[in-house]
């Protein structure tokens, strides 16, 4: 076991280590606490590798100060009086927390990193979210290629509301880059993103399909910005978007009504807007969007809906035998037996849910028994994770 000395004087070798014992688990997130075990989540669930013993609070804050060093900065902003670790401190005494992305290869890491610092009764704590260096192309996320299809079908039109669900860690941002970077290469689209913070890069470069080596310029533009750093809030952002002439516009994530109703006014004034909301399944979807404005307003906002919401690919990431593996519902609005599903939509009513068998959409349990069957994961399983 590592010597409490050897963890404080050299923690930056930790994420490398933690990248080599992992090798091939596909580590998500990194959980640093003070006075206990790291915890790695991996394609197995929480692991704890006690060989790095207990982390004591001075290994901690030397782990955040260096994390903080490296997060990251843009060219155009000042120096502040007070900076480095002193400028964290600074932070956290005020809000309590800290959110950031760092390239944290200088730190042993392989990849970049979401970070959070945050303080609980145990003290200072870290939660560091693994980021891919590179984009999974959308045929080999383990979606449905019937669905796969449908999205890159969709792309094409002038304007819409898409939604990718599912809780923490079911790989939304994963999904939403893949269709993204889809578009980037096969289109030409001006994209802009908004998010919290940015985790995948797009390059203005791609590989010529037809000179295998070769490096052409890639048809359409990106311009990402962060909230906090570019734009001081996602509303913000929406609002100063729309000036830069966007085709596609993705929002990281849907946390209040007023950001939910720009998306849907900016779907209906000729945008493509792609988003993220915590939920599981396309018909509880309806229903968290509708949790977010009152009752009298709620008809017209399915109107509304029924007319720009695009998609809705509800996911979510399960164990299985070798691995986690995906489990998918998908509902395209391209019929009238949708649409009518979504206006007519009052919480209890059926249509929505019977839409989902229409060919070309795809029910959860439905893609569940196809990985049941297709021997990816056991009964148990299967059985636990049926929405019935």
């Amino acid at each position: 076991m590592h010597s409490s000395e050897a963890t404080v004087a050299a923690p930056l070798n930790l994420f490398g280590e933690l990248a080599e014992m992992y090798a091939g688990r596909e580590i998500s997130d990194v959980q640093l606490r003070s006075n206990a075990l790291i915890c790695v989540h991996t394609n197995r669930g929480l692991e704890m590798p006690e060989s790095f013993g207990l982390q004591s609070p001075e290994a901690i804050r030397l782990f955040a100060e260096a994390l903080y060093t490296q997060r990251a900065v843009d060219l155009w902003e000042k120096p502040d009086a007070v900076s480095g670790a002193a400028k964290m401190w600074e932070i956290l005494q005020t809000t309590r927390v800290l959110d950031m992305s760092c390239d944290a290869g200088a730190l042993g890491a392989p990849v970049r990193m979401r970070v959070q610092l945050h303080l609980s009764q145990d003290g200072l704590g870290l939660t560091c979210r693994w980021l891919r260096g590179s984009i999974t192309p959308l045929e080999n996320l383990g979606i449905d290629a019937a669905v796969t299809d449908s999205l890159k079908e969709l792309m094409n039109r002038r304007f819409g509301f898409g939604l990718v669900t599912g809780p923490t860690g079911s790989g939304k941002s994963t999904t939403l880059a893949a269709v993204l970077d889809w578009v980037r290469r096969h289109m030409q689209k001006h994209i802009v993103t908004i998010e919290d913070p940015i985790e995948y890069r797009y390059d203005s470069t791609m590989l010529d399909p037809n000179k295998p080596g070769s490096v052409i310029p890639a048809p359409s533009l990106v311009t990402q910005q962060e909230v906090g750093r570019h734009t001081l809030s996602y509303q913000t952002g929406l609002k100063e978007l729309l000036r830069k002439t966007p085709n596609v516009i993705l929002i990281g994530e849907i946390r209040d009504r007023l950001t939910m109703e720009t998306c849907i006014e900016a779907a209906q004034t000729g945008h493509l807007v792609l988003s993220t909301l915590h939920t599981r399944g396309a018909v509880k979807t309806v229903d968290r969007i509708l949790e977010f404005f009152p009752k009298e307003q709620q008809p017209g906002i399915l109107a509304r809906l029924s007319e720009t919401l695009t998609f809705v690919l509800s996911q979510g990431l399960i164990t299985g035998f070798n691995g986690r593996v995906l489990v998918t519902e998908y509902i395209q609005n391209t019929s009238d037996a949708v649409s009518a599903g979504i206006r007519a939509y009052d919480g209890g009513a059926t249509s929505l849910a019977d839409a989902l068998r229409y060919k070309g959409n795809l029910r959860w349990d439905d893609s569940l028994l196809q990985l049941y069957r297709a021997g990816k994961i056991p009964e148990a399983v299967f059985k636990a994770n049926a929405m019935g």
